[in-house]
Parts: structure tokens; C-alpha cells; sequence
């Protein structure tokens, strides 16, 4: 017998989109699960973080506790790293739509949303310099114009790779929160 409310991967319902009355608008919220790439880079720095974590109390153990403290703030950086990469991604509530990146996050409120639409183009793949063909959401602001489109997700980010329902439901609640609060 399955239990999907114990997994988080149980089939997608269309009643999952709904907002619920007690759900707050006012919350930032990603409208998606963050993908295997973005947990799985995540997890293997965290891995890693433990490991300097333990160098750092073998090097006070028998070292100087300055060095130690040198590789237990590296341990730190990396915990940091790890932390803001989960995080990075397209939040949205009522005030405006926020993308958060690894060292910037922009936010951007309804009024100034012209449209967010999905347009084929050439995306980046894993955020790497090499593009291929794909599809990505891109925010229009009024201010800026069309030529200043910005991509918020692609479907070979660190979230969608390999991943098109997903991507595609995303771009759907993406845009229905821009068009229910643009105006």
C-alpha cells in the first residue's frame, strides 16, 4: 500500500496548485521543489564541509589553534555555500517576484512586472558558459522593455534538467502568480 504523504515525490494533483485559505500570501514561497542537481551539488559540499569540520578539530588537537580556526572558517564558507545554493531559485508572494542567486538576489515588485512568459531560446546549461536550445521563463520588466527580458528558469537549470513537467508546471505558477498580482 503507498503512502505518497510520507515521499515527496507523489504524483502531482491538480488540487497541489491551489492555495489553501489559511496559506499566507504575504510568506515568500518557491513555487517549486528545488531539483536533484541543486540537492545533490548541496549534499556532496555539505559531505565535504564535515570532512574540513574534522580536519579543523584534528589540526586543534595536535596544531595550533590558529590554523584551526583558519580551516574551521573555510568548514563555515562552505556550510554558507551549500546553504545559499538551496536557496537560489524564484520565490514569489504578494509583494513581487524575487530571484535569488548565489551572491545577489533581485526583487522585483508587481507593479513593475510587464509579463513573464516562456520563450524558446538558447539557455545555459547547469549555469555552465555552454548553451543549448531550450525553453525559458523570462521576466519583462515595464521599466526596461522587451530587449532587457530576463531569464528567471530554464529547463536545463540545476532544477529542471531532464525534468520538463516539472519545469513546465513551475513556468505555470510562475505566471499565474504574475498574472493574478500584475496590474
Amino acid at each position: 500500500m503507498p503512502l505518497p504523504f510520507l515521499t515527496a515525490d507523489h504524483p502531482f494533483e491538480a488540487a497541489d496548485d491551489v492555495a489553501l485559505p489559511h496559506d499566507d500570501h504575504e510568506r515568500w514561497r518557491r513555487p517549486y521543489r528545488p531539483g536533484p542537481w541543486r540537492v545533490g551539488t548541496a549534499a556532496v559540499l555539505l559531505l565535504l564541509a564535515s570532512f574540513v569540520l574534522f580536519a579543523a578539530v584534528v589540526i586543534a588537537l595536535t596544531g595550533s589553534v590558529s590554523e584551526a580556526a583558519t580551516v574551521f572558517g573555510l568548514s563555515l564558507l562552505v556550510i554558507a555555500g551549500a546553504l545559499r545554493l538551496l536557496r537560489m531559485g524564484v520565490w514569489v508572494s504578494s509583494q513581487g517576484l524575487r530571484q535569488v542567486g548565489l551572491l545577489v538576489t533581485r526583487t522585483v515588485p508587481w507593479n513593475r512586472v510587464g509579463a513573464v512568459r516562456t520563450v524558446q531560446q538558447p539557455v545555459r546549461w547547469l549555469g555552465l558558459p555552454r548553451t543549448v536550445q531550450g525553453q525559458a521563463l523570462v521576466l519583462v520588466r515595464r521599466d526596461h522593455g522587451a530587449e532587457a527580458a530576463v531569464p528567471l528558469l530554464t529547463t536545463h537549470d540545476a532544477d529542471f534538467l531532464a525534468r520538463y513537467e516539472a519545469f513546465d508546471r513551475a513556468a505555470d505558477t510562475v505566471e499565474a502568480w504574475a498574472a493574478e498580482n500584475a496590474g
